[in-house]
């Protein structure tokens, strides 16, 4: 692989480092000749998983909202990036950053998912077929998709096959029917998926973009610690949100903590469970 990338680069790598926060691909920033820096993810569990990581972070940059890193180059085996040093927050990082990420939300689409399949994490994410009904296509290609692959992996028992059922039963009267049409959406920001810039402002990494209704993302941001209130004030202040997002925001929890579950395991059985029983 080495060798492979100083070819690209046209380069020679001298040193190379470690980079901490994932646990999908190894994370490694590369030092090279010239002086410059570059940051390369390899070990995928999928052929295609870089492919996809690469177009959402291309479709990203399209919305001209928020800084994602450059696509250097992307094949099989690694994703090169353009490297971003970090810096400590500036004053106004978290205005900042919720009016960006309300701008990205407004990059919109004819219909709800992607014009391919991408990860979630490790897991597929089923975007296609595209449809123009968002509850529809949240609850097939994201939530059932879940359920069924932890039944395979025998982490349904009576109890959460019985509170999802009750969830589906009530769903349609809690979701109602958005008025909104697709947003870009990253997929799956957490904490640990925005990073500090050189300037102080905001960077979106990790994506598993595509477009569907934004309270998903805004759902996502509220698992594993959130984000600070100034940054949802802000998001408010640029684009409210519909009447009831309150009521909705657990079922898009549900998705990623049930993707959790699938992944790591039965420690995130009893989450899951209370987030069903919320809607039964």
């Amino acid at each position: 692989m080495q060798k492979r990338i100083e070819a690209i680069l046209n380069d020679t790598i001298v040193s190379q480092s470690g980079v901490g926060g994932g646990c999908i691909a190894q994370t490694t920033a590369l030092q090279l000749a010239s002086g410059k820096t570059v940051f390369v993810k390899s070990g995928a569990q999928h052929t295609d998983m870089f492919f996809q990581e690469a177009r959402g972070l291309k479709e990203i940059a399209a919305s001209k909202a928020i800084r994602v890193p450059n696509v250097l180059h992307v094949e099989e085996e690694f994703l090169l990036l353009e490297h971003i040093a970090s810096s400590k927050r500036a004053k106004d990082f978290s205005t900042r950053f919720g009016k960006a990420f309300a701008q990205m939300h407004r990059h919109s689409a004819q219909s709800f998912g992607f014009d391919a399949d991408n990860y979630i994490g490790s897991t597929p994410q089923k975007n296609l077929p595209r449809g123009e009904n968002w509850e529809d296509f949240y609850f097939q290609e994201r939530l059932l998709f879940q359920m069924k692959l932890a039944e395979q992996k025998n982490y349904v028992d009576s109890d959460m096959r019985t509170a999802f059922n009750k969830l589906e039963n009530n769903y349609a009267s809690v979701m109602g029917e958005t008025k909104e049409p697709p947003s870009l959406i990253h997929g799956d920001l957490w904490g640990g998926n925005v990073m500090v810039d050189d300037t102080g402002q905001a960077c979106l990494i990790d994506p598993a973009a595509y477009y569907g209704n934004r309270e998903a993302d805004l759902g996502m941001t509220k698992l594993f610690g959130g984000f600070d209130r100034e940054f949802y004030r802000s998001y408010q202040e640029a684009w409210p949100l519909e009447d009831g997002w309150q009521e909705r925001e657990g079922l898009y929890k549900l998705y990623h903590v049930l993707n959790h579950l699938n992944i790591f395991g039965t420690s995130y059985y009893g989450q899951s469970l209370s987030l069903m029983r919320q809607y039964g």
